[in-house]
């Protein structure tokens, strides 16, 4: 799907993927006792309450548009105050985990659906719902990397000695140049392809 109308029919299944990841992170937070994404509005599936220009919008088309095997982007993360949780240092790391469980968890849904479907199902679905699967476990498997701010630093963080931790906290303001010289230099793709491409065979796809 190379063409205008390929691409913006592409683009509301990747928001379906990072919203919910999104609002993953929130619900969970919820649950632990931090009531900040639901009092800021933003436990809801309305993109419009998540849309970071370019996260969501200019680099995810950038990237469509040149062909990139890897699709990157993000919607604008939920408000989360780390304080208001029970248990601040461990319950982050169910926080920091609950979007990429719930990207999984959406991609395995996407591939159960289809073989109850069956050899039937018309050709335009069944490569709309593998492009759904695959952004879901792009998504959730970029995020488990344990650099900051991205959310396998946040599982890291919870279950490293404290000196370590903190000093992975303090990472956090360079976190986001490694991330995007690793990107640049195709050094992510490398590693990340190919437990996306096993995670996709593992569902059928």
């Amino acid at each position: 799907m190379n063409s205008l109308a390929g691409l913006l029919l592409l683009f509301p299944f990747f928001m379906m993927a990072v919203i919910v990841h999104e609002v993953s992170h929130g619900w969970v937070a919820l649950r632990l006792g931090d009531t900040t994404s639901l009092d800021a509005g933003r436990l809801t599936l309305n993109p419009l309450r998540h849309i970071d220009p370019v996260g969501t919008i200019l680099l995810p088309f950038l990237l469509l548009l040149v062909k990139s095997p890897f699709l990157f982007g993000w919607a604008k993360p939920v408000p989360i105050n780390v304080l208001n949780l029970r248990h601040p240092r461990q319950d982050m790391l169910w926080v920091g985990i609950a979007g990429p469980v719930a990207n999984f968890t959406l991609a395995a849904a996407v591939a159960f659906l289809l073989k109850i479907l069956g050899p039937g199902t018309p050709p335009l679905l069944t490569a709309l719902a593998n492009y759904l699967i695959l952004v879901n476990l792009v998504l959730g498997t970029f995020n488990l990397i344990p650099i900051p701010p991205l959310d396998g630093s946040r599982v890291l963080t919870a279950l490293l000695p404290s000196r370590f931790a903190r000093w992975l906290y303090r990472m956090e303001r360079w976190g986001i140049v490694l991330v995007d010289l690793l990107l640049t230099f195709g050094l992510i793709h490398r590693f990340l392809w190919p437990v996306v491409e096993f995670l996709a065979r593992l569902l059928g796809v």
